[in-house]
């Protein structure tokens, strides 16, 4: 089961917007599991690994990395548990996402919009638990 879903996953082409409906987080900026396939890694942000460490090359935000994992899956939806690879599974809305591309592995950066917090990547970044990566941010704003 667990393979069957790690090989549905796709990465959604740079430009195109899809839909996800969010059923797992792993941690500030995802991966986000998505009921239609795409691993989708928020864009333009980055936290902390939930070992609380920061891959070289990334920026690095102060926050918790279990308090940025909370915080996000409660901008998604309503927490269900974990699941057997340690995601938070999820049940909310679907999101509107338009995909960066690819993020390595099987995952698609996106900025994602859910009708319950608005855009994902802001969010994260006015609480506090993700840090800007103006790498990845390009003309993405914030309202």
């Amino acid at each position: 089961m667990l393979l069957a879903l790690v090989l549905a996953a796709q990465i959604v082409p740079a430009g195109q917007a899809f839909v996800c409906t969010p059923t797992a987080v792993w941690d500030g900026d995802g991966p986000i599991w998505c009921a239609e396939g795409p691993h989708v890694r928020l864009s333009g942000i980055a936290a902390r690994e939930m070992d609380g460490s920061c891959r070289p090359g990334h920026p690095c935000p102060d926050a918790d990395p279990v308090a940025a994992r909370d915080h996000l899956v409660r901008l998604v939806g309503e927490p269900q548990g974990k699941n057997r690879t340690g995601h938070i599974v999820v049940r909310g809305p679907a999101m509107r996402c338009v995909s960066r591309g690819g993020a390595g592995g099987n995952r698609t950066a996106a900025f994602c919009s859910s009708s319950w917090s608005g855009d994902l990547s802001c969010a994260m970044l006015r609480s506090g638990n993700a840090a800007r990566w103006d790498k990845y941010w390009s003309a993405h704003r914030c309202d």
